[in-house]
């Protein structure tokens, strides 16, 4: 997708076809691919198990990698899909494609189909971003990959991605700048959605791959 800041027309678009994209996105985001993993595969709510977030990390922890992996892609593609086929029946600037991708991230975080309680977005936002600004995504992948490697704890690197993912989209896509605005409040909405884990990992209490935090592992 061509990156012009400021692309948006936004009192020219058809208001009833701007509204129906907007709708069909966060449907997409909100399609609950943990909540059914978990009843398909074992028969349960992964809202009451493991760290109870209906997330891919929690199906990792709950159901396995097997498992982990077709939920994680199905939730980026939930971010991608609107940016790719929805945005550009509308309009094709940029902020109209980001925006489309919020309200997917939206779908995914308070999904109507599991009550309005649904995962952290980090997945779904990774999509959306995939699709606008890739190079800046996938340094802030690498980054992602290589903390969990380093310290087992997902959600550091999450936290960490998403802190300087718009540091790269300044970096590497000057025509986004004016639009990077959009990228900070993505990135604090899914910091603010790990403030639990925040406070765990200062505890010492954080879940790691394989095994608990410490102070959580005495208890």
């Amino acid at each position: 997708m061509p990156l012009a800041a400021g692309d948006t027309d936004w009192g020219a678009l058809p208001l009833l076809p701007m509204l129906a994209v907007f709708g069909a996105s966060y449907l997409v985001g909100a399609f609950p691919t943990s909540y059914l993993a978990g009843r398909l595969v074992r028969g349960i709510d992964l809202r009451e198990h493991g760290s109870r977030n209906l997330g891919a990390t929690n199906v990792y922890r709950v159901l396995g990698w097997r498992t982990a992996i077709p939920v994680a892609a199905v939730d980026i593609l939930k971010g991608a899909l609107p940016v790719w086929l929805f945005a550009p029946r509308v309009s094709d600037g940029t902020a109209f494609a980001m925006v489309c991708g919020a309200w997917a991230i939206a779908g995914h975080v308070w999904s109507l189909f599991v009550r309005f309680k649904g995962g952290k977005g980090v997945a779904t936002a990774a999509g959306v971003f995939f699709a606008i600004t890739p190079v800046a995504m996938s340094l802030s992948v690498a980054l992602w990959a290589a903390l969990v490697f380093l310290t087992g704890y997902v959600s550091l690197g999450s936290i960490t991605a998403a802190s300087l993912f718009p540091v790269f989209v300044w970096w590497r896509y000057p025509a986004a700048r004016s639009l990077v605005w959009v990228d900070v409040l993505v990135a604090a909405g899914i910091i603010w959605f790990h403030r639990a884990n925040i406070g765990r990992l200062l505890n010492g209490t954080e879940n790691r791959f394989g095994r608990r935090g410490a102070a959580a592992a005495r208890g």
